[in-house]
């Protein structure tokens, strides 16, 4: 049985960090794309970034520069460092588990293989 298992959010207010971590069992980890997603009420998923089995990074242009996206294919754990986070990035971010072997391996890819429960973000102005 896969299971994402998304931790580290909460509140916070503008210009603020946070630190979300997805544990991830039931899957070859190191194997998969995995990404982080996000939904704002009232709007759809958006893809904010990917990271292949081997590392490579990209990011949507919303959260370029701020975030940064990370595995630890030791503790089959994924990250998302969350700086000078906006008001705009308050939403329910998602652990993706996108492919194995890299497939499709980018942001606004639609296709995934499995998704955690999440954990909200809220950040105030």
């Amino acid at each position: 049985q896969v299971e994402l298992v998304e931790s580290g959010g909460g509140s916070v207010q503008a210009g603020g960090s946070l630190r979300l971590s997805c544990a991830c069992s039931g899957l070859s980890y190191s194997d998969y794309c995995m990404k982080w997603s996000r939904q704002a009420p009232g709007k759809e998923r958006e893809g904010v970034a990917t990271i292949t089995s081997h590392g490579r990074t990209i990011y949507a242009d919303s959260v370029k520069g701020r975030f940064t996206i990370a595995r630890d294919n030791a503790k089959n754990t994924l990250y998302l460092q969350m700086n000078t986070l906006k008001p705009e990035d308050s939403a329910m971010y998602y652990c993706v588990a996108v492919s194995a072997w890299d497939v499709d391996c980018y942001p606004t890819a639609p296709s995934y293989s499995y998704v955690g429960q999440g954990t909200q973000v809220t950040v105030s102005s």
